[in-house]
């Protein structure tokens, strides 16, 4: 007979039928057969994704944040789409699920979030939740802070020697991970970062990097981590300040970076100028570096408007410090005009002011408004 329910017909052939302590079974046949265990294959972005919605861990706001914060923070790291967990990921997951088990909790963390949608809706109030949260939080947060293990403190002895002072060289745990450090600490302040191989959440690194000399002193690079990732700085640190960029090959390996030279001197020192990559993107700058610190000034680019408070200067598009677009006048620092959004060259028709501004936004689209606070004048964008 078929099975009741909406079974597949072989999912209820592989179930035990229904048993009770005592029952006496016959064997029928007995088969021998070999298997060979496979590991869970390692998540990519959208597996992960698939496997938070699966869990009722975040929402399709958050997802993105999400994995971008345990990248970010150097718990995983991406190699071919995959995502592979680091040395620093496993402490610290071991840390929490030691001390916070309820917030490690996918049951827990999912009725929270199941929580925070009915107060989304009215159904449920915020200080409640929170006051619940909170106690059980407050004690748990007492408790590690007395219990856990200051994992910075701790040092553990290696065969590695100290090249600066000849004294035993410790691993030590680091913002970023496991570093070599030497034991004469304060007064060596040498450290050196461990290279990593394949499957110890460490980077795989080109046999060509160990080969890397600073072009500087011909003193070895070694290897070190930043907040941006694993990147080569001279042994001779800090006397020497030379560092170079680790980028993935086509074979996964991290290598060195081959910056790309253009066809126009330093102005400064006379030496090449090269491409190079900085937090913002690409940039020009001197070959000498850090001996001479000349970068090449990008050109701002003219918008075909007229500055609306001089009159003289073109307004041009800038970048800011954190790499966000402006608009000011070409003759600063003598002009001082600056607006975040799009001028126009159009005056307000209720308040008068010389200039429209234009922007644009998910919620309304391109938008043209006014950018006289006691002024309300907006409409759309043709």
């Amino acid at each position: 007979a078929a099975p009741a329910d909406d079974t597949a017909p072989e999912e209820a052939a592989a179930q035990l039928p229904p048993l009770k302590e005592g029952d006496r079974l016959t064997l029928k046949k007995l088969d021998t057969d070999q298997h060979f265990t496979q590991p869970p294959p390692r998540f990519s972005e959208a597996s992960l994704v698939k496997e938070l919605e699966e869990n009722g861990i975040g929402r399709p706001s958050t997802y993105a944040s999400i994995i971008g914060t345990i990248e970010a923070r150097d718990y995983m790291e991406k190699r071919e789409a995959k995502l592979y967990p680091t040395e620093l990921g496993f402490l610290v997951t071991d840390l929490l699920v030691e001390h916070f088990q309820d917030i490690m909790n996918v049951e827990y963390t999912a009725a929270l979030e199941q929580e925070l949608d009915e107060i989304e809706e009215g159904k449920d109030n915020l200080l409640n939740t929170l006051n619940q949260f909170w106690k059980k939080f407050e004690k748990d947060l007492k408790k590690a802070s007395k219990e856990m293990k200051d994992v910075k403190r701790m040092e553990e002895q290696t065969d590695e020697v100290c090249d600066k002072c000849g004294k035993p060289m410790v691993l030590k745990w680091g913002r970023y991970g496991k570093f070599l450090a030497c034991s004469g600490y304060p007064d060596c302040k040498n450290t050196r970062q461990l290279a990593g191989v394949e499957g110890d959440g460490g980077p795989e690194l080109h046999e060509d990097v160990a080969k890397e000399v600073c072009p500087n002193d011909a003193q070895p690079m070694v290897l070190k981590k930043g907040r941006f990732g694993p990147f080569l700085a001279c042994s001779n640190y800090p006397e020497c300040k030379v560092t170079k960029r680790l980028v993935r090959g086509a074979e996964g390996k991290l290598q060195v970076e081959q910056l790309q030279p253009i066809d126009e001197a330093c102005p400064e020192c006379t030496k090449p100028l090269m491409w190079r990559r900085g937090r913002f993107g690409p940039f020009i700058a001197c070959s000498d570096y850090p001996n001479c610190k000349y970068i090449k000034k990008k050109e701002a680019k003219e918008i075909g408007l007229s500055c609306p408070e001089c009159g003289q200067g073109q307004v041009v598009e800038r970048k800011g410090r954190w790499g966000r677009s402006f608009y000011g006048c070409k003759r600063y620092p003598e002009c001082k005009f600056t607006a975040y959004h799009r001028p126009l060259g159009e005056p307000c028709p209720d308040c008068g002011r010389p200039y429209l501004l234009e922007k644009e936004t998910k919620k309304e689209g391109k938008v043209i408004f006014c950018g006289n606070e006691a002024c309300h004048y907006k409409r759309e964008a043709a």
